[in-house]
C-alpha cells in the first residue's frame, strides 16, 4: 500500500499550520479576558465602576458596550444612575431593553416617566415580558384595577413588577378584605396607594390597624378611613404615627376624642404635626388671643385646621370682625365652630346678609350658634326659616337648623316651650363613617381629592 498523503492526515497530526485547528481553551480564555479588559477600561474611561460586572455576560466588544450605555442616557438614565445599578450593562437593548420598554408603553405608561421609573426599579430591563411582566399586569387587572389605570399604578409604583404573584401581594389585599375593606373598593385603594402591595402584614399593615384600634377607632371604621385615605398605611408607626399622638395629648386634646380627631383627619399622625401645632397655635392666639385650652377645642373639633394657610384663615376673621363681631365674640364662635376659618367667604356673606335682611335676628344668635354658616342658604336656611315664620314660631338657628329634614318636620309639631332645648349635636359621628361608603366609589380615583385643606 501506498503511503498515505500527510495532508489529508492533517486533521489528525494537529500541526499549527493545519487549515483544521481551532484556538485551544487557553487561547479562548486569555482572548476573553483580554476583550473585557479592554470594556472595563472604556467603561472606567467614562466613569462606571465596572467591579460588580465580574461574572456578568457583557458585549466582547466596547462598541457594543457604548451602543448600551449610549441608549440608556437616551432614556435619561446618567453615569451616577448605571453606577448605582452596572448589572444594567448586562441588558442587551435589542433582546431585553426595547422590548420591555414597548411593552410598558402599550400599557400606557408615559415615555416622560421612563426614567424615573428606571432609576426606581432598573431590574425591569432583565425581565422577560411574557414569562414576568404580563403575569403581574394580569394578576393587577384581576384586583379590578381599570385598564387604564394599570399604567398609574406603574408610575407610581414600578417596584411591583419584580413580586411574586402568591406572596406579599395576595397576602396584603386578603388581609384589608378581611378587616372590612370591601372588595370592590379595592382596586381605587390600589390604585391611590398601591405601595400596599409590597406592605407585609405582619410587619406594617396589621400592627397599624392594631394601634388604630388601641386608640379606640373600631377596626370597620378603620377598614372604611383604608378605602378612602389608603396612603396612611405608609406613616411610619414608630417614628411618625405614635409620637404624633403624644403630642396631640401635649397639646390638651382629651384621649377620649383621639379617634374622632384622627378618624376626621387621618393625615394628622402622618405629619410633622409638633411645628405645625405650636404655629397654628401662635397664629390663632395673635389674631383671636385663643388659649392652649381653647386650641385643643378647636382641634379636637376641627383638626384640619392645623393645615389651614395663614392668609385665609386672617381673611376669615376680619369677615366676622366687619361683620360687627367683637373680638371676644369672634373667638368664642370659631371655638365653637372651628369650620368658620375654612368655609367659602361669598357662601359666607350670602348667608350672613340673608340673615340680617330676612330673618332680622340679633347677631348673639350667630355667636349662640356660628354653624348657621356652614349650611346651605337655598336647600336649607330658607325653605326652614319660611315654613317656621309661617307658623309664628319663634325658636334658636339650632332648633331651627341641627337636624335632617325629616327631624325638622317632627320638630315643627314640637310645643313652642321646648324649642330652646334641643341638643347639638356632635359634628363628627363615627357610626356614620363605619355605614357609608360615600357617594362614589374609590375606584373612581381622582388625583387631586387627597388635598382638601391649603
Amino acid at each position: 500500500m501506498s503511503k498515505p498523503n500527510a495532508a489529508c492526515l492533517g486533521w489528525k497530526q494537529g500541526g499549527s499550520s493545519s487549515l483544521y485547528s481551532h484556538p485551544s481553551l487557553l487561547e479562548m480564555k486569555n482572548e476573553k479576558a483580554t476583550n473585557r479588559a479592554m470594556v472595563y477600561e472604556f467603561l472606567r474611561g467614562i466613569g462606571i465602576i465596572p467591579v460588580e460586572l465580574d461574572g456578568l455576560e457583557i458585549p466582547v466588544t466596547a462598541e457594543v458596550m457604548r451602543e448600551r450605555v449610549d441608549f440608556l442616557h437616551i432614556l435619561g438614565l446618567t453615569i451616577e444612575d448605571i453606577n448605582n445599578y452596572p448589572l444594567v450593562l448586562g441588558c442587551s437593548v435589542k433582546k431585553n431593553m426595547i422590548p420591555v420598554l414597548d411593552f410598558l408603553g402599550k400599557l400606557g405608561v408615559r415615555k416622560s416617566t421612563f426614567t424615573e421609573f428606571l432609576r426606581r426599579y432598573p431590574q425591569v430591563l432583565h425581565s422577560s415580558v411574557v414569562v414576568d411582566l404580563a403575569p403581574v399586569v394580569k394578576y393587577l387587572q384581576g384586583m379590578d384595577i381599570k385598564p387604564n389605570n394599570i399604567s398609574r399604578v406603574l408610575e407610581r409604583y414600578p417596584e411591583v413588577l419584580g413580586f411574586k404573584l402568591e406572596g406579599t401581594m395576595s397576602t396584603s389585599v386578603a388581609y384589608l378584605v378581611g378587616i372590612g375593606v370591601a372588595r370592590r373598593e379595592i382596586g381605587g385603594v390600589l390604585t391611590r396607594y398601591p405601595e400596599i402591595l409590597g406592605m407585609r402584614v405582619g410587619r406594617v399593615i396589621k400592627p397599624f390597624v392594631e394601634y388604630l384600634e388601641s386608640l379606640g377607632i373600631p377596626k370597620l371604621a378603620v377598614a372604611r378611613l383604608m378605602e378612602k385615605r389608603p396612603h396612611i398605611l405608609g406613616f411610619g408607626l414608630e417614628e411618625r404615627v405614635k409620637p404624633n399622638v403624644e403630642f396631640l395629648l401635649e397639646f390638651n386634646v382629651r384621649k377620649t376624642l383621639l379617634p374622632s380627631v384622627v378618624a376626621q383627619y387621618p393625615e394628622i399622625i402622618g405629619l410633622d404635626l409638633k411645628p405645625k401645632l405650636l404655629s397654628q397655635q401662635s397664629l390663632l392666639n395673635s389674631i383671636i388671643d385663643i388659649g392652649p385650652e381653647d386650641f385643643s377645642e378647636v382641634v379636637e373639633k376641627m383638626p384640619q385646621v392645623i393645615s389651614l394657610s395663614k392668609t385665609p384663615v386672617i381673611k376669615h376673621v376680619d369677615f366676622l370682625k366687619n361683620c360687627g363681631f367683637s373680638l371676644q365674640q369672634v373667638r368664642k364662635m370659631v371655638v365653637g365652630c372651628p369650620q368658620l376659618l375654612a368655609l367659602n367667604l361669598d357662601i359666607m356673606k350670602l348667608n350672613f346678609d340673608y340673615f340680617q335682611m330676612e330673618m332680622k335676628r340679633p347677631l348673639d344668635d350667630l355667636v349662640i350658634f356660628p354653624a348657621f354658616f356652614t349650611y346651605g342658604l337655598e336647600p336649607t336656611i330658607k325653605p326652614r326659616h319660611r315654613m317656621v315664620a309661617k307658623k309664628g314660631l319663634k325658636c334658636s338657628l339650632a332648633w331651627l337648623l341641627n337636624c335632617s329634614d325629616n327631624k325638622f318636620e317632627e320638630r315643627l309639631s314640637y310645643d313652642t316651650n321646648d324649642m330652646e332645648e334641643m341638643e347639638i349635636e356632635p359634628s363628627f359621628d363615627m357610626n356614620a363613617l363605619m355605614e357609608s361608603r360615600g357617594d362614589e366609589s374609590a375606584s373612581n380615583y381622582d388625583e387631586e381629592s387627597d388635598d382638601d385643606y391649603v
